[in-house]
């Protein structure tokens, strides 16, 4: 394949948009967008190269300065993406929150990565000024939808584009220069800034060929939301680095809606997750025997193991193979999947792409054999690794082994070098493909009057790979009743995000803890699955 990068020039705003225009791509379509109540726009790549390199001079106006750092805090919108790539132009970095974050979440990130600015909608403004007095390095706020400036560092999107220039060259870029900001969870502790390279965009690019073997007429579907590095590695970088179409929906699900999509707009490959396709096989089955799916090429699953049983239900139904992908934040980009032209196998995360190279490595580093269970870890020096924890050296040299990095993932490979999941190594929650901190949960609970103490779990779950179950005990003078249960949901997603709030919520006499004060979450764990909690000698009486 040939390589995306020209006269040494790394920075993925340019090669997302100018670059494709410089290939003869400008007329074409970047992408087809069709809002919420089912509004249609199409913006060419011309429009994606002005519109980004009108932001990036915006950015240039207010004093942004390559290496300092912006956030969107947006929903699915035409806007995120010119922002995204204007900002990567002026090689300033991009951050992306999810649009549901709650005050705590924003806090958190914005805190540590001492964004300079966000840019954001009037809805979720609000968010934005109950924490912005402990933001003292925020300088700037645009919002998308107001006309005019409401003061100094609350600004107008459109005032802003409208006086800006269009003519925009990105200075050349080396691969290392910082590009995607992307925040994640450990099982304790505040959320880590996932530091990646504009370098990225050549294993995105590859990945893109390799593993969904798009094609220039293909019209791509990923339905992550922006605030997930999936909804930027595949939802912006890959495709438009290669001049491939997307569309871009800001619905929520909605099976008949998506499969209206998919036939309507001839989707030709679709990315999506398995809590997504769980839901879908939750639909009857006549749903689906009316659409016309021979457009569409190839569906992906990405964000949790994908299980056999949606493999059989895709064959069945939608007469589609469902090809399961591997890869996290700190990975950037896919490094184990199953693709075209490989078998299946049910339940596998498939095996490695090119220029990944994982292997299992016992406790000790040593490498275990076939059908030996380890821990999955990664050679370092693929182009998409992350750079570092933003302000957390040391974390960031934690995760690795030397050479390794160590993904936290438990996992074997097979004699013929598929890899099968068997698990986190720490406390992470994947709940219908985001990973969510217990420690977060735990926090925002605790804040509740009522609650006296908290542990959290995740368990298993059909639909959403793994639910959120909170255990709490409340203080005496308190009883529990299904008023304090709305409550305690709401708290929680308002303070961490909707994705955070318990699906279950048990109330307990104490939370099993050792003699260090330190949650015991297997014991919680077994506990909730009827399970032998193993060894208990280091809890506390």
């Amino acid at each position: 394949m040939k390589s995306v990068i020209e006269n040494d020039q790394y920075n993925i705003g340019h090669i997302c948009s100018r670059q494709q225009v410089e290939r003869g791509l400008g007329g074409e379509t970047a992408f087809r967008w069709i809002s919420a109540k089912h509004e249609r726009a199409e913006y060419s790549f011309a429009d994606l190269d002005r519109e980004s390199s009108k932001f990036a001079n915006v950015l240039k106006g207010l004093g942004f300065a390559p290496g300092e750092i912006l956030f969107t805090f947006l929903p699915k919108t035409p806007e995120q993406f010119f922002v995204f790539l204007g900002t990567l132009k002026l090689q300033v970095i991009c951050g992306t929150l999810f649009s549901n974050f709650g005050d705590d979440a924003l806090l958190d990130r914005l805190g540590d990565a001492r964004a300079k600015g966000v840019v954001t909608r009037k809805s979720l403004l609000k968010k934005l000024l109950r924490v912005r007095d402990r933001l003292p390095a925020l300088r700037y706020v645009i919002v998308i939808d107001i006309d005019e400036h409401q003061s100094a560092d609350i600004l107008s999107y459109a005032k802003l584009m409208g006086q800006a220039s269009s003519d925009f060259v990105a200075l050349l870029t080396p691969p290392d220069t910082p590009s995607v900001l992307h925040y994640t969870s450990g099982s304790t502790g505040k959320p880590k800034g996932v530091l990646h390279a504009h370098r990225a965009v050549l294993h995105l690019t590859q990945t893109s060929r390799e593993v969904f073997n798009l094609l220039d007429s293909d019209l791509f579907w990923c339905t992550a939301d922006q605030g997930w590095v999936t909804g930027t590695s595949y939802g912006i970088i890959g495709p438009w680095s290669l001049g491939v179409t997307q569309l871009h929906y800001g619905g929520a699900y909605d099976a008949r809606v998506w499969f209206d999509l998919i036939q309507n707009e001839g989707v030709t490959v679709w990315y999506s997750a398995p809590t997504a396709l769980r839901m879908l096989m939750r639909e009857p089955a006549e749903l689906f025997r009316g659409y016309d799916l021979k457009a569409l090429r190839h569906i992906f699953s990405v964000g949790e193991p994908l299980n056999p049983e949606v493999i059989t239900w895709g064959r069945s139904v939608l007469r589609h193979d469902i090809y399961d992908t591997w890869f996290q934040t700190e990975t950037g980009g896919i490094m184990i999947a199953n693709r075209p032209g490989l078998a299946i196998r049910p339940g596998s995360m498939g095996t490695p792409v090119a220029g990944a190279e994982p292997a299992i490595l016992a406790d000790d580093g040593t490498p275990l054999g076939p059908d030996q269970q380890g821990s999955l870890c990664l050679k370092r020096g693929w182009p998409a690794m992350f750079s570092t924890f933003l302000n957390n050296p040391s974390a960031y040299a934690s995760k690795f082994r030397g050479d390794w990095y160590a993904t936290g993932d438990t996992a074997i490979r097979d004699a013929d070098g598929y890899y099968w999941f068997k698990g986190r190594s720490d406390d992470v929650i994947n709940t219908s493909g985001h990973l969510i901190s217990p420690f977060e949960v735990e926090s925002a609970l605790l804040e509740v009057e009522e609650v006296a103490e908290s542990g959290v779990i995740g368990a298993p779950d059909e639909l959403l790979y793994e639910k959120i179950v909170a255990f709490v005990c409340l203080h005496k003078q308190f009883t529990w009743s299904r008023e304090l249960e709305v409550k305690i949901r709401v708290h929680v997603g308002n303070r961490a995000s909707s994705l955070a709030t318990p699906q279950e919520i048990i109330v307990v006499s104490s939370i099993p803890k050792n003699k260090s004060g330190k949650i015991m979450r297997r014991v919680l764990k077994a506990r909730y699955l009827g399970q032998d909690a193993g060894d208990l000698s280091t809890m506390e009486e």
